[in-house]
């Protein structure tokens, strides 16, 4: 069976649905293609989930903190896993429910479900069904890498997918990878009552941030009894169900760790290797990402690529942003580019790390005239108020054009003070701009302000 159709959108994550819509809108007959569940990596395996589940830890510590604040409970706290399970499935299928209405309800959008494969440029298989358009935009999206460490085929482990399925509470959990989601979920069963043991082959954790955060994030973690590994090479996995370790024999000293979880959390790919590019043309590079240009723009005519599978950004809004970029070229004659977005993250443990834009070192490495400032959360009135005052602030600039080049901010609230500084980068203003400006007080925000004032060169703190 045949069908054709304007324009394709093969996956459903967080680009898809939003670019369907803007396609059906502007009349063309458009089909949706999933070939699992709606809402992509963020709805189901990713952000929300995870996020949830660092709510429920939140709490726990906060709980087991209570008498600082002069709350008294009256006995231990106690984490029920199953609740915490239904609690994170119960709002992460509420949100794939509303993508599914919203997708349903789009004039002129057809939802298939299935998996897609190019037979030709303009062509592509579902099940029985051959599809015929002339634009596809392909958001599929990207999965946990699985790495070929000796005995992974016989070692039992879990991925961040399996680690939101736990309904009890591993006795002892080892991570194997210290990035962002090792050690969001290391924190998180810490907190939950888990030993925790994490294991990095890197020299340091977070080795692309500067050393002062990732040195802060160690001790963040180890305030929270979890036991750190670095150096960790030649990694062997071993053991049975209930009693997994692993041993890194090229260590110094030869480093074994026993525990009875097992998480490997060393990096994603994107979901490629399937989709039969080869025979619509489509170029790759040698990690399987899509390669494109600046407006997301497949090496194919009529091909674009967004989201993870892109390789341009690994997160949840920089494939938002690619979605509007490719919205804006395809249907609002408006130049816009990848090449334009800001880097901009975070690391969602408690507290988390916000980031924007360059690091000092990267700065330097590129030539500028760097200023720098740094102020301890532990001098932040807010911080200190809600009894949270592990971190700190950091802004970068250049002191020849007195612009934002970048900013860390490692503390309560950072995730959301960082905007500001974010938005001012955007602006391309100066970064009195943010200095002559009213903040609220009491805030986090309120105190960027005076860490922009006292900014000194680069190795002069």
């Amino acid at each position: 069976m045949n069908q054709q159709f304007d324009a394709v959108v093969v996956g459903a994550g967080q680009a898809g649905p939003s670019l369907a819509e803007r396609l059906g809108k502007s009349g063309r007959k458009v089909a949706v293609i999933e070939r699992k569940l709606v809402g992509g990596t963020c709805v189901n395996t990713g952000c929300i989930p995870t996020k949830t589940m660092v709510a429920s830890a939140y709490t726990a510590q906060m709980a087991r903190r209570a008498e600082e604040y002069g709350v008294h409970h009256g006995g231990n706290v106690r984490i029920d896993m199953e609740q915490v399970w239904k609690r994170t499935r119960g709002i992460s299928e509420r949100s794939r429910g509303n993508v599914e209405s919203w997708l349903d309800g789009m004039p002129n959008v057809t939802l298939l479900r299935g998996h897609a494969m190019f037979e030709s440029p303009r062509t592509l298989r579902v099940g029985d069904t051959v599809i015929e358009a002339n634009e596809f935009f392909l958001n599929v999206g990207g999965r946990a890498v699985v790495p070929d460490f000796p005995g992974v085929d016989t070692v039992p482990y879990l991925t961040n997918v399996g680690m939101m399925d736990l309904r009890e509470l591993p006795r002892h959990l080892i991570v194997v990878g210290g990035s962002y989601i090792g050690l969001e979920f290391g924190q998180m069963f810490r907190r939950f009552g888990a030993d925790v043991t994490i294991v990095e082959r890197s020299e340091r954790f977070l080795p692309r941030e500067d050393p002062e955060v990732s040195a802060a994030i160690v001790e963040i973690l180890q305030r929270d009894g979890i036991t750190l590994h670095l150096g960790a090479e030649c990694i062997e996995l071993q053991g049975q169900a209930g009693d997994v370790g692993i041993v890194a024999k090229c260590a110094e000293p030869r480093m074994e760790v026993r525990g009875t979880h097992l998480l490997l959390a060393v990096g994603r790919r994107p979901n490629t290797d399937m989709l039969g590019l080869d025979k619509a043309g489509v170029a790759t590079d040698e990690h399987g990402y899509i390669m494109v240009d600046d407006a997301c723009r497949t090496n194919v005519e009529g091909i674009w690529a967004m989201g993870d599978c892109n390789g341009k950004g690994a997160f949840t809004h920089t494939s938002y942003n690619d979605y509007e970029i490719v919205a804006a070229n395809v249907l609002d004659n408006e130049p816009r580019k990848i090449s334009d977005r800001i880097v901009t993250y975070a690391l969602f443990i408690d507290p988390p790390l916000a980031r924007a834009g360059l690091t000092e070192q990267e700065a330097l490495r590129k030539g500028y005239d760097v200023r720098v400032g740094v102020r301890p959360m532990a001098r932040v009135g807010r911080a200190i108020e809600r009894g949270e005052t592990q971190g700190f602030m950091k802004v970068i600039v250049d002191g020849k054009s007195n612009q934002l080049l970048g900013a860390a901010i490692l503390g309560v609230n950072g995730d959301e003070a960082i905007h500001c500084l974010l938005d001012t980068m955007y602006a391309k203003a100066p970064y009195q701009t943010v200095t002559h400006a009213v903040h609220i007080h009491p805030t986090v925000a309120e105190l960027i302000p005076t860490t922009l004032q006292d900014l000194k060169p680069a190795g002069a703190r």
